[in-house]
């Protein structure tokens, strides 16, 4: 398998040595310096990207100049103090993941497979609040409309789904349920498979007949 390239935007050395050392059979990574990198990586045909949120100069996230940053680009943004706010606004600006900048390696591989792969990577706590904010904004009853999302799965993941499109965490079904938190890891499992997803956002989108595209 080839290994697939990513540029590592920082001009903290620190930084770029614990980003390097990230799997070189999985990642090719690249240093970049400063924001002009990205359209000389987006010109090569590559799009994986992370980028210190610590950069010097960096556009308020309102700007507009990040459209043209992110365009055809799937960036994350690293951040030495993360915070739900900040990644709200990374994402409504366009990027594709948000994370601690010194997260562990196997995390920040876990981000860059899953953004390669087309989803976003945000922390447990963002996706949660979203998750709380869809159900509390849908009307009554909208949940049950289109129930053709279950059809694949059993009665009890059905369960499963349901608590953790509205922002239940894993110990949080497993005590609803009077289940193992291990049994609910392992229903999630089944249900991302069966319902071809690859995270809780896009399940509860799924959940709440709510399109992704």
């Amino acid at each position: 398998m080839m290994s697939i390239p990513v540029l590592l935007i920082t001009q903290d050395d620190s930084l770029w040595q614990h980003w390097r050392k990230i799997n070189a059979q999985s990642w090719a990574p690249a240093r970049g310096h400063d924001l002009s990198d990205l359209d000389r990586w987006r010109q090569h045909g590559r799009s994986l990207v992370v980028l210190d949120r610590q950069l010097p100069k960096l556009p308020d996230w309102d700007d507009v100049q990040w459209k043209k940053h992110f365009h055809d680009l799937q960036i994350i943004i690293a951040s030495i103090r993360p915070n739900d706010h900040e990644a709200s606004r990374t994402f409504t600006a366009g990027s594709s993941g948000y994370l601690h900048a010194y997260s562990p390696i196997p995390v920040l591989e876990s981000a860059l497979q899953s953004v390669s792969a087309g989803s976003v990577w945000m922390g447990r706590s963002l996706v949660n609040r979203i998750l709380q904010e869809i159900d509390r904004r849908l009307k009554p009853g909208q949940e049950s409309k289109g129930q053709a999302w279950a059809d694949p799965l059993t009665l009890r993941e059905k369960e499963v789904a349901q608590r953790a499109a509205v922002g239940r965490s894993n110990q949080e079904i497993a005590d609803e349920l009077g289940i193992t938190e291990r049994t609910v890891r392992a229903h999630m499992t089944a249900i991302f498979e069966k319902l071809g997803v690859a995270d809780r956002l896009t399940l509860a989108l799924k959940v709440h007949g709510i399109s992704a595209s």
